[in-house]
């Protein structure tokens, strides 16, 4: 009887020293916070939406909450074409005089896969979706009649943009050299006669827009065409950075 209450008590004072030491139960902490996470993919141009809510367009950065008892937090990726994914960050936590404290990776990164299936924009007239820009007939098809905006702006001003099609099926269209368009600002309303074009191979199809000065970093930007011409926009700022 002796031997079990001192291995009683022993149990209770190494239980004792444990929380001395700040070993057992250590506390979030209690005040919440935000994050940025940057959220890509490939190929890009795929929504983001958490919490039944649209994030953003990817490559994009989001800013989300972080709670003191946060685990994990799920991205779910959607893009026509491909099937839909979904990413999930668990929380990390880190220690520092014995408080602990949550914070998520700073990178969320999704592979699409392909799907098999394909639904027609309702936009697009029936059986023109998948009919080619071609030089027989110009102005023939559904994409050459779809206007789309486009609108670029930088920091300075005055800046060359250039820009090209980078395509991933280069049996259909083919990809192009740099062609120089304006200076910025600049805003028209144009088309896409991209030779070989479909609406469904849009999809596969980036516009690759460059933007250069002299004394400054060039910067380049790429556009979903299938993302364009859903949005009937391809737009972007430019800030460009000192040599």
């Amino acid at each position: 009887m002796k031997r079990k209450i001192n291995f009683l008590l022993s149990i209770a004072l190494v239980a004792i020293l444990l929380e001395g030491c700040g070993v057992a139960n250590v506390p979030l902490a209690n005040v919440s916070s935000e994050q940025t996470i940057s959220i890509d993919s490939e190929p890009q141009g795929a929504k983001v939406i958490a919490n039944g809510q649209v994030m953003g367009v990817t490559p994009c950065k989001v800013i989300v909450p972080v709670p003191a008892n946060a685990s994990k937090y799920e991205f779910t990726f959607l893009k026509d074409g491909y099937e839909n994914g979904n990413e999930t960050i668990k929380a990390q936590i880190t220690y520092m005089n014995r408080v602990a404290s949550a914070s998520y990776p700073n990178h969320v990164f999704h592979i699409l896969k392909k799907s098999n299936s394909y639904v027609v924009d309702p936009t697009i007239r029936a059986g023109e979706a998948t009919n080619p820009v071609t030089r027989d007939n110009p102005g023939s098809t559904a994409l050459e009649r779809t206007i789309i905006r486009w609108n670029f702006d930088s920091e300075p001003r005055g800046s060359r943009i250039f820009w090209r099609v980078i395509s991933s099926i280069p049996d259909q269209v083919k990809n192009t050299n740099e062609l120089y368009l304006t200076t910025t600002p600049y805003e028209e309303t144009r088309s896409f006669n991209i030779l070989g074009l479909t609406y469904e191979s849009s999809r596969d199809v980036t516009i690759e827009i460059k933007v250069t000065k002299t004394g400054y970093e060039d910067q380049v930007k790429r556009y979903n065409v299938r993302q364009a011409i859903d949005q009937q926009e391809i737009s972007g700022f430019f800030e460009l950075v000192k040599k």
